[in-house]
């Protein structure tokens, strides 16, 4: 954005700027993402999902990541052509199919972690921990309040 724009932006409602900044936050995490690690937004999801359970059905990820089973194949397809992920077939069920994490899968989460947990500001402001703070329960109250009909205000304005 241009400083004009963001000077513009100044007189916008706070609910307003909050899903600006979300929606400019999630394009730049996309992009990272994409450059530097080679994944989609719902390719790390069903890594990190991975990660966290350990093998698991392919219906099983799919509901953990919010997306349709015929969804997932996609991104599943894609993730093990890069070798990130294994499907196998449940011993006891030859119908069911498992996913694994590889090593290199593995690896990439690793690597996506120490990014995500480095605390490495994202500007200025939640530099200075006083003012970090107030922004964290800023938004943990927005998440936690994410009833529009409690704050008076419309959504996103």
């Amino acid at each position: 954005m241009t400083p004009m724009e963001l000077i513009q932006l100044r007189d916008v409602p706070l609910g307003r700027l909050l899903v600006v900044a979300g929606h400019v936050a999630r394009q730049r995490w996309n992009r990272y993402l994409a450059e530097e690690h080679g994944l989609t937004q719902a390719g790390t999801a069903t890594l990190m999902t991975l990660a966290e359970h350990g093998e698991l059905p392919h219906r099983t990820v799919a509901e953990r990541c919010f997306v349709r089973p015929a969804t997932l194949t996609g991104i599943v397809d894609t993730l093990e052509r890069d070798g990130l992920v294994e499907r196998q077939r449940d011993e006891t069920d030859r119908r069911s199919v498992k996913l694994v994490l590889s090593p290199a899968g593995r690896a990439r989460v690793d690597a996506l972690n120490a990014v995500i947990r480095s605390g490495t500001p994202l500007t200025s402001v939640d530099a200075d921990p006083a003012k970090a703070a107030v922004i964290r329960q800023f938004l943990l109250e927005v998440i936690g309040n994410a009833d529009p009909g409690t704050t008076g205000e419309v959504p996103g304005c």
